[in-house]
């Protein structure tokens, strides 16, 4: 009975350790994979090292740093006809990145975070480089995250708040009474607002992107420098992502014949 408990904690494993090479675009050292998985580094450079035989990671030896591998490319574009709904959210994202200035994203969810898919560069000159494609939040944290927490179930929210402690990693402003605090505010606004929670002057705004069940499945996001989202332009900039939301929603659900479009009833207007 110990070989499937061994193989499942592989499996953990080497599922942890190619997200984190995802969040590093630049490639990252086995050092820094250890420090960012909490692996050894001796077991990390071993599953790195395998995974580069089977082609899952790539290895710049004169830098010494690892990136994704080409056979998850070819995986990821066989994948893609089922799973890509990036084609959906992308004139959104675009569209908001114009209208506003700001950097603007779509997100969706997997499990108990949120995984950025889409980045827009914005005209405004100072940009926020919280967030970029591939980099990962949990729920709660971040705009994204922040915004589709909240219109999960009440039980599923206690589930989640009840197994998970963000103040370790994100600091004592995700403490659960402050968190609850904002699912609140945003289920009053209709729109989430991180106010520079994760960097100090680095401001986000998100909204919800509801599957044709109604649940909670993805988000559209803005970031930008605190003195671009006073309050008095919180509901213009907020306004736009909610109708913007609304559209990714019936786009995706317009994907899938014989289900009806997501109402907008969960968002205020």
């Amino acid at each position: 009975m110990a070989e499937p408990v061994r193989g499942a904690q592989l499996v953990s494993r080497v599922s942890r350790i190619l997200k984190v090479v995802s969040e590093h675009p630049d490639g990252l050292t086995a050092a820094a994979a250890a420090h960012a998985t909490g692996f050894t580094r001796p077991t990390t450079y071993r599953l790195l090292a395998s995974l580069a035989a089977e082609g899952f990671v790539d290895h710049d030896t004169a830098r010494g740093r690892w990136f994704l591998g080409p056979e998850l490319y070819l995986l990821g574009s066989l994948a893609a006809d089922r799973y890509d709904i990036t084609d959906a959210a992308r004139d959104s994202v675009r569209s908001l990145a114009k209208e506003t200035g700001e950097s603007a994203f779509f997100s969706t969810r997997r499990g108990n975070e949120t995984v950025c898919l889409l980045r827009e560069e914005g005209s405004f000159p100072v940009r926020s480089f919280v967030l970029s494609e591939g980099v990962r939040f949990p729920l709660g944290v971040a705009s994204a995250g922040l915004a589709i927490l909240s219109f999960l179930s009440e039980g599923e929210v206690d589930a989640y708040l009840a197994r998970v402690d963000l103040t370790e990693r994100w600091g004592a402003q995700h403490a659960e009474h402050l968190l609850r605090q904002r699912i609140g505010e945003t289920r009053e606004r209709g729109y989430a607002v991180n106010p520079g929670l994760i960097l100090e002057g680095s401001w986000g705004m998100g909204a919800t992107v509801f599957d044709a069940t109604g649940r909670p499945a993805w988000a559209l996001s803005l970031t930008g420098i605190e003195s671009r989202f006073r309050v008095g332009r919180q509901a213009e900039l907020g306004q736009l992502l909610l109708d913007h939301a609304h559209g990714v929603g019936q786009r995706l659900a317009s994907a899938s014949p014989g289900v009806p479009a997501p109402s907008r009833s969960r968002n205020p207007t």
